[in-house]
């Protein structure tokens, strides 16, 4: 049966803007809301670091999308699920009084629903993530899955923009506006399930249906055979020379950017009297979310050609120096508290770009380790180890700013640099890997 050829252009940008959004609203936009809104730093690191979870576990639930109903079903359902949810999120959101927000007081119980929504728009996001790159190779042809993969990487990139920055400068004119934060707030999620709807409902008209697209179960796909090479992987990746190492790496590699990205948004957003530099919200919007994400994608285009120049082992050293050295921006900020915004966001530009360009040797070693019989599931594998390392020191990132404050607490995040050190002078690689 022959199917209806629908344009790339109409659905690839759509759908890798779809997969960003929810990524970073869940877990940064959560952050600036809930601190905005009075959660204490402990607890909203904490609640916003296990929003990474669904993530970390991604492989485990991976092989049911293979098996269970189509990819185009799964994207579908995921991306319902999520403006509902968002939707919902919008409605029910706490609304603390200006006092208790002041006070930092807020309780998190009051937030459950919406960390329950959350949670679920998380899981969704995940699975969406899963569906949409196995569909990505489905519905195209070899030649045009090199020609998007640039354009889906930059419709991702934009999602990012709009999600960290776009959606954040909302946020805080309507704080402005409204003189109500708790309502401004609902109002700008509430924006976004109406656009992640839009969104739905064009990849309803305009998401292909190609012919390979089925599910095993009704295919006679073997279902016991998926969860035997399922195990496969685990063994094999466990059995990989250096395995531990590599997993050290993995894991602490980005320690000190994991600690410093969970308070960098409430150190910019706090008052001078609380250690912070004052910024409004829709400043941090176009600090953070504009100035830093642009920052962190010419790090990282810039990390991608030096890497085909240089080959990884070359890359190491200077891109994990470059990781770990502008963390000092941050501990500059904390101690002298500069209220030039053109200072400001040169130091945030800069930990952003060296970030993106020390994540580059991070991202080529994974593809390297994962090299083998089965990459596509080492690389799973390797990705979920990513998150965790990520998720991990964020739980504990805020009780250790409201113990010590600041300026030490940018301070021991220069001191985690060592851990970064010593793990890539552990890294074992070929010489010549990498290079074009």
């Amino acid at each position: 049966m022959k199917t209806k050829h629908i344009n790339p252009w109409l659905w690839i940008p759509t759908l890798y803007f779809a997969e960003g959004i929810p990524y970073f609203i869940v877990n940064n936009i959560s952050v600036i809301m809930f601190n905005n809104m009075g959660m204490s730093k402990g607890d909203m690191a904490m609640y916003t670091s296990l929003l990474y979870l669904p993530w970390v576990i991604k492989p485990l639930w991976s092989p049911f999308v293979d098996i269970i109903k189509t990819k185009r079903w799964w994207i579908m359902a995921m991306q319902i699920l999520m403006s509902a949810a968002f939707a919902i999120v919008a409605f029910t959101l706490p609304h603390p009084s200006a006092e208790v927000i002041a006070a930092g007081g807020t309780d998190v119980s009051l937030f459950t629903v919406t960390l329950v929504m959350f949670w679920i728009t998380a899981f969704a996001s995940a699975t969406h993530d899963i569906a949409a790159d196995g569909f990505y190779m489905l519905a195209l042809d070899s030649g045009d899955q090199s020609l998007f993969v640039g354009i889906r990487s930059t419709f991702y990139r934009l999602s990012s923009i709009f999600g960290q920055g776009v959606l954040v400068v909302i946020a805080g004119l309507l704080e402005r506006k409204l003189g109500d934060i708790p309502q401004a707030w609902s109002v700008t999620l509430l924006i976004s399930a109406v656009i992640f709807a839009a969104v739905t409902l064009w990849h309803t008209f305009r998401l292909p249906r190609p012919s390979s697209d089925v599910s095993r179960m009704t295919s006679g796909g073997d279902a016991r055979q998926i969860f035997r090479e399922f195990a496969n992987t685990f063994v094999t990746f466990f059995s990989k020379k250096h395995v531990w190492i590599a997993l050290a790496f993995m894991l602490l590699y980005r320690l000190p950017e994991a600690f410093l990205v969970k308070m960098m948004n409430p150190f910019l957003l706090d008052s001078s009297a609380q250690g912070g530099l004052g910024l409004s919200t829709e400043t941090v919007g176009v600090v953070y979310g504009t100035v830093g994400v642009a920052a962190l994608t010419v790090g990282g285009i810039l990390g991608g050609i030096a890497a085909s120049k240089w080959g990884l082992k070359k890359s190491l050293w200077p891109m994990a120096l470059s990781l770990t050295l502008p963390c000092l921006s941050f501990v500059f900020l904390a101690a002298f508290q500069p209220q030039n915004i053109i200072l400001i966001s040169s130091c945030v530009a800069l930990d952003q770009f060296g970030y993106g360009f020390g994540f580059t040797a991070y991202m080529l070693y994974l593809i390297y380790f994962s090299d083998g019989e089965f990459k596509t599931a080492h690389y799973s594998l390797c990705t979920a180890f990513m998150a965790l390392s990520m998720m991990l020191p964020g739980m504990v990132a805020g009780y250790i700013q409201e113990a010590v404050g600041y300026v030490w607490f940018f301070s021991f995040v220069m001191v985690c640099c060592l851990v970064t050190v010593f793990v890539t002078f552990l890294l074992k690689v070929d010489p010549d890997y990498g290079k074009k």
